[in-house]
């Protein structure tokens, strides 16, 4: 992972180190040799996409974003790139929140599912009826018709089985180590709260739209409320892209890695461009307007 920007970027190599510093462990040998058992813990997962994405946007030149987002995660990179966290900052603290959301998910077995093609609304009130089974609530509004789920076992199934009969067009569980964004992230979010209160962070130079909120955010106190509230709480995603697009955004570029975000805002509006950044090439290609 990431090790082809490593290779050919001295930017790369810095910031690859300054990790390894900063959060004294091999981040950089976890990233490039795994094991993938290892990448794959939360606690290396989460600084790995982070730092990843950090070092492509270093990469990138030419035009500044006009506003910025990120699903999850991605909300730190976002606040990173908008001035609001210094990357040691934000490094430090994705760490902190994968350590804490693996130990909560050790602690309070939970699951999450993708529920596709029922509204919103719909979903909402079967996880109510589902949660007489056990904790479930809607977890990701990812784009028309695609949700995820979260909470225990028996209440994410009990609301798979409730969306089949309602028509859903497909449930699958998914393959996860805690029930994110849900309740059962209540000690990982209290231990967050105590490390964000204390955290270096500033007013963002420019809009970072908020998981929890789906509006723009730019005062340092709403960023550190928002942060600890985003770990049991929802993250609105296509009402984040729709706000944006309303704001005036015509264009978006997904850094990092994959291109799930590519495919969610394709979903949400065709009309809108989309680009993205995963690998070197693509840094060198967009900073020479390709």
């Amino acid at each position: 992972m990431g090790k082809d920007i490593f290779q050919r970027s001295d930017r790369a190599r810095e910031l690859y180190q300054l990790a390894d510093d900063v959060l004294k462990i091999h981040l950089s040998r976890i990233c490039f040799e795994g094991p993938e058992e290892e990448l794959r813990q939360t606690k290396n997962t989460q600084p790995s996409i982070f730092l990843h994405s950090i070092i492509l946007t270093k990469i990138i030149s030419g035009d500044e974003a006009s506003m910025v987002a990120g699903h999850s995660l991605g909300e730190y990179s976002a606040l990173v790139h908008a001035g609001a966290l210094r990357f040691e900052e934000g490094l430090k603290l994705v760490r902190l929140r994968g350590e804490l959301m693996q130990q909560a998910g050790e602690n309070e077995k939970g699951t999450m599912a993708a529920i596709v093609g029922l509204e919103p609304a719909l979903l909402q009130e079967i996880c109510r009826e589902a949660s007489s089974e056990g904790t479930v609530q809607c977890a990701n509004f990812n784009s028309p018709g695609q949700v995820v789920i979260s909470g225990t076992v028996a209440g994410v199934r009990k609301a798979m089985g409730i969306a089949k009969s309602k028509g859903a067009a497909l449930t699958k569980e998914l393959v996860v180590s805690g029930a994110f964004h849900s309740p059962l992230m209540k000690s990982a979010r209290e231990g967050l709260k105590d490390a964000l209160s204390s955290a270096e962070i500033k007013d963002a130079r420019i809009p970072v739209y908020a998981n929890v909120t789906a509006e723009p955010v730019q005062k340092a106190a709403e960023i550190r409320t928002l942060l600890e509230e985003q770990l049991t709480k929802a993250v609105r995603w296509e009402e984040s892209v729709r706000r944006m697009i309303k704001d005036g955004a015509d264009s978006f570029i997904e850094i990092g890695p994959g291109k799930v975000l590519r495919g969610l805002v394709k979903r949400i509006d065709e009309s809108i461009s989309v680009k993205g950044v995963d690998k070197f090439e693509d840094a060198v290609k967009l900073s020479e307007g390709q």
